[in-house]
């Protein structure tokens, strides 16, 4: 049987764009003489589509698109993921993956495992059903699964805490039906640190059903939620078969006689790729054109301004470098070097006007008061300022480039640097960063190797180090990971060997922050637990 794989792009709530493209996509697979086309979880609309599910303008276009496919499968078999209503009890909506042949609307399987763990909350609006669907095809007996229906309730690989233990196994109830292959569609956000989870839970189905298994993934990113595509086909020998990462493709393939093609993945690389991904979707599917971040010749706005030149082009990139009092030259020469060298715009804009005015507004109020963090904050937010009147006069969306470690442990003035419409690094850790900007350097000195050697600081007051008020980002980062992705407590942290007044400082800084990160920008997702949907700490606690 020929099989059509469609990793596609979508966007959510375009359902008439979304729409064409799925049957520009079987019209392509019709020329290709294949029998059966496969699109992801809820193509129709894109995913996550959130509260949007609650408009039922929204879910009736929905199903009236997935009906107006159907019309053009004919000789052609297709599966879509979309949204069907639910007439009993419970919620009001299934998510669904509609079988569409001869026409019309031959099959419904409606999905039956409904994550509600870190980014997911599927509860929220869909009701499960535990009815498997196996279809007959051009002879072939058919099973339809959708994502998380896969997930065995005797194994357990997730890496970190909050993954649920399913009672239901949807795998049983389908073997029992004989099936000649699986198909299961899906949209699974991708993570640096767990690409090797899907692959090993997939190994782990297809032993169980020991018949080929199609997987197709979304591509793309929505808002912070970036999917890597990777979708896959298992032949009966368990051989795989992958389309790329990080890109759309139309694949169709003979299931009989495919074999195999590899999986290529270098953390650092899928990195970047993931980065670049989600800085072009936000800015395409917003209909934005242009970026303004600040340069401050330090590695994190250096970073982000390669990936943003080579995400948007780098006519579409403006920085501004706005030094002050306490300022090296080095790092304005720096910043000046890293614009030369990726054919950047950039104004020197010195802040040292305006903050002298603050300080002499304010010293009536702070007399007798010696200069603190309350100077250095005033600092970063005639920053902001700066950045965002350049963003009101000429259009340009600020780029935050603020990293994980920083926003984790508070190491950022809010209505400051934590400014931004798109936070770029907010799950990257500032170890990642250095990985980053070497990975950037790898052809071409794109990044000059002084803003990677020199110790990092925020350069607000004198001789000011990150390591003054904070550990070496080696333990920092190591800590923070197991703090934010594992979820350990202070006596595990301590029991693994960390110092315990480290260990209590470092929590106490991510507790105590809470505050600031709730009101930073959306951070592209790139790991396992990023700020923001998929952390949901109370501001006001006592824990």
């Amino acid at each position: 049987m020929k099989i059509t794989l469609c990793q596609l792009n979508y966007i959510v709530g375009n359902i008439e764009g979304n729409a064409l493209k799925i049957i520009e996509h079987i019209q392509q697979a019709k020329s290709e003489k294949s029998d059966l086309i496969v699109f992801s979880e809820l193509a129709i609309c894109g995913y996550p589509p959130y509260d949007l599910l609650f408009n039922s303008s929204f879910v009736q276009q929905s199903i009236g698109a997935i009906k107006e496919i159907a019309n053009h499968c004919v000789g052609i078999a297709a599966v879509v993921g979309g949204v069907d209503f639910n007439y009993g009890d419970g919620k009001s909506l299934y998510n669904a993956a509609y079988v569409l042949n001869n026409g019309k609307i031959q099959h419904v399987y409606r999905k039956a495992l409904l994550p509600t763990y870190d980014v997911f909350d599927e509860a929220r609006y869909f009701e499960p059903s535990y009815e498997p669907l196996i279809f007959t095809h051009k002879g072939k007996r058919i099973a339809i699964t959708i994502c998380e229906d896969l997930w065995l309730p005797q194994i357990d690989i997730h890496p970190a805490p909050g993954k649920p233990k399913y009672q239901y196994d949807l795998i049983s109830s389908n073997n029992a039906l004989t099936p000649d292959f699986v198909i299961n569609i899906a949209a699974s956000p991708f993570s640096v640190f767990q690409h090797s989870y899907r692959y090993e839970l997939l190994n782990k189905v297809f032993e169980q059903f020991n018949c080929p298994l199609v997987y197709v993934n979304q591509i793309g990113s929505n808002t912070d939620l970036i999917f890597d595509g990777g979708s896959v086909v298992y032949n009966k020998k368990g051989e795989k078969y992958f389309l790329p990462f990080f890109q759309e493709s139309h694949s169709t393939i003979d299931l009989d006689t495919i074999s195999a093609k590899g999986d290529v993945f270098q953390q650092t690389a899928s990195l970047y790729e993931a980065l670049i991904l989600g800085i072009q979707d936000y800015f395409i599917k917003n209909n934005f054109k242009k970026a303004v971040l600040g340069l401050s010749g330090g590695i994190d706005s250096a970073v982000v301004a390669v990936l943003a030149a080579h995400a948007l082009g780098n006519e579409n990139v403006h920085c501004l470098l706005m030094p002050s009092r306490f300022s090296s030259q080095h790092s304005i020469d720096d910043a000046v070097e890293l614009c030369k060298r990726n054919n950047l715009s950039y104004h020197i804009i010195p802040i040292e006007q305006p903050f002298r005015s603050f300080e002499q507004s304010l010293s009536s109020v702070f007399e007798g008061k010696e200069n603190d963090v309350t100077e250095e904050n005033i600092q970063a937010r005639v920053r902001a300022i700066y950045l965002m009147a350049y963003s009101n006069k000429f259009g340009n969306i600020l780029l935050n480039t603020s990293n994980k470690s920083e926003m984790a442990v508070g190491y950022g003035t809010l209505y400051g640097d934590m400014c931004g419409a798109i936070s770029v690094l907010g799950d990257v850790y500032k170890t990642q960063v250095y990985q980053l900007a070497h990975f950037l350097n790898t052809q071409n000195e794109l990044i000059p190797i002084h803003i990677i050697q020199k110790p990092p600081s925020a350069e607000l007051r004198p001789n000011q180090k990150d390591s003054d008020s904070l550990p070496e980002y080696d333990l920092l980062d190591n800590l923070l990971y197991h703090i934010i992705e594992m979820q350990l407590t202070i006596p595990d942290l301590i029991n693994m060997g960390f110092s315990e007044d480290v260990v209590k400082k470092v929590y106490r800084l991510v507790q105590n922050n809470e505050y600031k990160r709730y009101q930073a920008p959306p951070v592209l997702r790139v790991s396992s637990k990023a700020f923001g949907y998929g952390r949901r700490i109370p501001l006001v606690k006592k824990f």
